[in-house]
């Protein structure tokens, strides 16, 4: 008869997932979600802030398991991620009454320019595909507000509820909604192999430059023409309430004027694309912000909606 099979210990299960195994760091936080969640209660007593404390602590604990020097002790480690999480909605809840303080992704509301940008963090973790995966498996109207959130500039609630026009308690309820679904989503698909993530930003990245030598040169190619159909909408402060307008001719008519824009920033899943650009307007009529967004709601790899957001310029 052969021995009973030693489950590994948490030295080994924090090895092997700083090595980029993603189901050692599900099973790490399967192990420890008991001792996660007694912390969280002690502190925020019983209800949804707890839960959230958890889950907090769970997205945090994925980008950050390279940070653990002991990784015998990771338990502790991971009880002390969830007593910040938890002290950080203690003092929101003193400071900004009815909204979130920062969350356990926060971390990630970095510029293009800086050296930790978020998608150069991703890049640096084998679990890059596996956050994408379980992202992309979010109803998205959660995808929207998350991606939102974490991976673009536009990241106050009254920023993201202005773009998505919905009332601020609303960004809260779904940003809540899409961290419980993204925390279960990554523990139930940890074993599991993921696909590439970085093919559809990359695709998306050369979509938004294409695009926007076409429209500047009047020439649409073939592949531009295809993502912009006849049945493309511009909704948002561009479109018409009345009637339904193509973006090519509204965004053609800035061009036309002396408005140039310069992409950013691109992330992008499969139904839903978000473009931050950068706007000069030397000698234009109209007078743009000096950034703005494109929200693009994909049907078929096709541009079915395109929302135009101008985010508040920062203090």
């Amino acid at each position: 008869m052969a021995p009973p099979l030693t489950p590994p210990t948490d030295e080994e299960l924090t090895r092997r997932a700083q090595a980029g195994e993603t189901g050692a760091l599900g099973l790490l936080l399967t192990r420890h979600q008991a001792p996660m969640r007694a912390v969280a209660l002690s502190l925020l007593g019983y209800g949804p802030d707890a839960e959230d404390a958890v889950q907090d602590a769970a997205l945090t604990a994925l980008r950050r398991i390279g940070d653990v020097r002991e990784p015998a002790a990771v338990g502790a480690w991971l009880k002390a991620v969830v007593r910040n999480a938890a002290r950080t909605r203690l003092r929101a809840t003193r400071e900004t009454p009815g909204l979130d303080g920062l969350d356990g992704l926060d971390h990630l509301h970095l510029r293009d320019h800086e050296p930790s940008h978020p998608e150069r963090l991703i890049e640096q973790h084998a679990m890059r595909d596996w956050i994408w995966n379980a992202v992309e498996e979010l109803p998205p109207k959660l995808r929207l507000v998350l991606m939102l959130r974490h991976f673009t500039g536009i990241t106050s609630y009254e920023e993201i509820a202005e773009a998505c026009e919905v009332p601020v308690g609303t960004v809260r309820s779904r940003l809540n909604q899409a961290r419980a679904k993204l925390a279960q989503e990554l523990l139930s698909t940890a074993t599991q192999s993921h696909d590439a993530a970085s093919a559809l930003t990359d695709e998306s990245r050369h979509e938004a430059v294409a695009t926007l030598e076409a429209w500047k040169s009047g020439s649409l190619p073939r592949e531009i023409s295809e993502l912009w159909p006849a049945e493309s909408e511009m909704i948002g402060r561009l479109g018409r309430p009345d009637r339904r307008v193509h973006p090519v001719p509204v965004m053609r008519e800035y061009v036309e004027d002396g408005v140039r824009q310069h992409v950013r920033h691109v992330v992008a899943s499969r139904s839903i694309a978000i473009w931050e650009m950068d706007v000069t307007h030397h000698g234009a009529v109209h007078r743009c912000p000096p950034t703005l967004a494109w929200l693009m709601f994909r049907r078929n790899g096709r541009v079915d909606k395109l929302r135009v957001v101008f985010p508040r310029p920062s203090a």
